[in-house]
């Protein structure tokens, strides 16, 4: 399993409160969403990281 990282995040307030209910309608926590969200378009770009063997 990869090693995560603590990193502050500066987000609007509307922004958030909307993270908060989509990851709350899915029953993900709100930073369990904003990862899901980040490497949805991390993949959708070709750039998501290399699986390790």
């Amino acid at each position: 399993m990869s090693k995560k990282k603590a990193f502050a995040l500066r987000i609007q307030e509307d922004m958030l409160k909307s993270i908060e209910k989509w990851a709350a309608d899915e029953f993900r926590s709100t930073n369990g969403q904003i990862e899901w969200m980040l490497m949805k378009v991390l993949k959708e770009a070709n750039r998501a990281p290399k699986k390790k063997e």
